[in-house]
C-alpha cells in the first residue's frame, strides 16, 4: 500500500513538473525555480556518474540548465520534461567528452570524485568492504562501452523507465534493456571476483557485501531483462513530446 501511495506521489510530482515546464516554455520565468529545485540534484548526480568528477559535473549541470533555457521554446506542450532534460544533460556531457578527447583528462587532486560510503553505524571492516566495492563498480563502469554505461546509469541509478531511457538515448527499448543487462553482467562478474579474493569478505560478513551490492548492481538484472535482442538504434527526434525519442535535443537554439 505504501509503495502504491509513493508511486501516486511520484506521478503527481511528474505531472506538476511537466506543467511547470509548459509554463516556462510559454515565457513564465517564475516557473524556473520550481524546475531547478526538482531537476538540479538528479541531473547533477547523473553527470557525476557519467564523468566521475563532482567538480566537472557541477559545471556541466550549469551548462545543462543554460541550454534548457535557450531551448525552452522548442519544448512540445504536454511533453515529459524528465527525458527532455536528461537528453540535454547527456548532450552536454558528450560535447565536453568530444572536446577533451584529444587531451589527457586527469582528475584534479582536489576533486572529491565519487561520494565516499556512509560510515555511520558500520565497523571498520564493513566500511573497507563497501569502499572497495564502490571502487570496483566505478572501475567497471568507466571501462564499459558508453552505450552500456549510459543505459545502466539511467535505469539503475536514475530510476527512469525503459521507455524514457530509450527516448534519451535515441534507441529502442529492447536495445536499452540489453545494454543495461550487459553492464550488469560485467558488474556481477567483477563483484564475484572481489568476493573470491583472499580475505575479501572475512568477518565483515554477508551483510556488508549485500548492502554494497544493493547500492550498485543487485536488482539490475530484472530491470535489464535477459531476452532482449539489440536492433538498430532509432533516429532521435527534437521534441519533448511524450513517446518521441529525445536523444538529439541539444538545447542549442536560443529561445530568447
Amino acid at each position: 500500500m505504501a509503495g502504491l501511495i509513493g508511486c501516486r506521489w511520484c506521478r503527481m510530482d511528474e505531472l506538476a513538473l511537466n506543467a511547470a515546464m509548459d509554463r516556462y516554455a510559454c515565457g513564465d520565468a517564475g516557473a524556473f525555480p520550481e524546475l531547478h529545485r526538482a531537476l538540479h540534484a538528479r541531473l547533477l548526480a547523473y553527470l557525476v556518474r557519467m564523468c566521475s568528477s563532482a567538480t566537472l559535473a557541477g559545471d556541466l549541470t550549469q551548462e545543462t540548465f543554460l541550454r534548457m533555457h535557450r531551448a525552452r521554446s522548442t519544448f512540445a506542450s504536454g511533453g515529459a520534461v524528465l527525458p527532455w532534460a536528461y537528453a540535454i544533460a547527456r548532450n552536454v556531457y558528450l560535447d565536453h567528452a568530444r572536446a577533451q578527447r584529444h587531451r589527457s583528462a586527469e582528475r584534479l587532486p582536489s576533486d572529491p570524485g565519487a561520494e565516499p560510503p556512509d560510515t555511520r553505524g558500520a565497523d571498520a571492516e564493513a566500511v573497507a568492504m563497501a569502499s572497495q566495492t564502490a571502487r570496483a563498480v566505478e572501475r567497471v563502469l568507466s571501462s564499459l562501452p558508453a552505450a552500456q554505461r549510459e543505459a545502466f546509469i539511467l535505469l539503475r541509478y536514475e530510476g527512469l523507465s525503459v521507455q524514457d531511457a530509450a527516448a534519451i538515448l535515441g534507441a529502442t527499448p529492447s536495445a536499452v534493456k540489453l545494454r543495461a543487462f550487459r553492464a550488469y553482467e560485467a558488474l556481477r562478474a567483477e563483484l564475484g571476483e572481489l568476493r573470491r579474493r583472499p580475505g575479501a569478505g572475512k568477518g565483515a560478513g554477508t551483510g556488508a557485501e549485500q548492502r554494497a551490492r544493493r547500492r550498485t548492481g543487485a536488482g539490475a538484472e530484472e530491470r535489464a531483462g535477459r531476452s532482449a535482442e539489440e536492433p538498430a538504434v532509432a533516429e532521435p527526434e527534437r521534441s519533448g513530446r511524450r513517446g518521441r525519442a529525445a536523444g538529439d535535443v541539444r538545447g542549442g537554439a536560443d529561445g530568447g
